[in-house]
């Protein structure tokens, strides 16, 4: 079992969900793009082992990291609003569901959300989608920098109910400061097993 994700590394971009090797145990992180995604990787492995851009859609490939013993950190395509060539982007749907549907070692996914924005339409649409398809997941909420924090403990609440969970079980973090993120990281390894 491992008892960090310390040793984390980058091995693998791939655009075709059939070509990824199997893990023994797998998480895998959605949101839209822009979201914080690939901080967020770099938060919970205490390093940068992921590629962090200001630029919405970056993150065009599914992105393999290896945290030892088989198990994998995967941060996939954002979803929304993005630069890039269209046809590139109508593409990325299709792979993270292939992806998603198809991987018998995803353990759990992390849905991330902007935490000042709240849901969007399509972060309700991947929460959907993934409790249709029997898909185990958290919702985390990134970024909690950039709410007033005289509105921090409404708008966790908030975000928390639009998922229909507690705000006890929405996890509330920030890359940039470690905040929340020691308690998402003990669930992803419990997770990867």
């Amino acid at each position: 079992m491992l008892s960090s994700l310390s040793k984390c590394r980058y091995i693998a971009s791939e655009t075709k969900p059939e070509r990824v090797v199997e893990a023994f145990s797998e998480v895998a992180f959605v949101g839209r793009s822009n979201v914080g995604k690939s901080s967020l990787i770099n938060a919970l492995c205490g390093r940068d082992v992921a590629y962090v851009s200001g630029t919405p859609g970056r993150t065009r490939c599914i992105n393999i990291f290896d945290a030892g013993e088989g198990r994998f950190l995967v941060d996939l395509p954002g979803y929304g609003f993005a630069k890039g060539p269209l046809n590139e982007i109508l593409n990325w749907g299709p792979m993270i569901e292939t992806y998603l549907a198809s991987r018998r070692s995803l353990q759990m996914v992390v849905l991330v959300v902007d935490a000042k924005v709240g849901p969007t339409p399509l972060d309700s649409q991947m929460g959907l989608w993934l409790n249709s398809n029997r898909i185990d997941f958290c919702v985390t909420a990134s970024k909690i920098d950039k709410v007033q924090p005289s509105k921090s403990f409404a708008q966790k609440k908030a975000v928390a109910k639009f998922f229909g969970i507690s705000a006890e079980e929405l996890f509330w973090v920030n890359s940039k400061n470690q905040d929340g993120v020691a308690a998402l990281r003990a669930e992803i390894l419990k997770a990867l097993g």
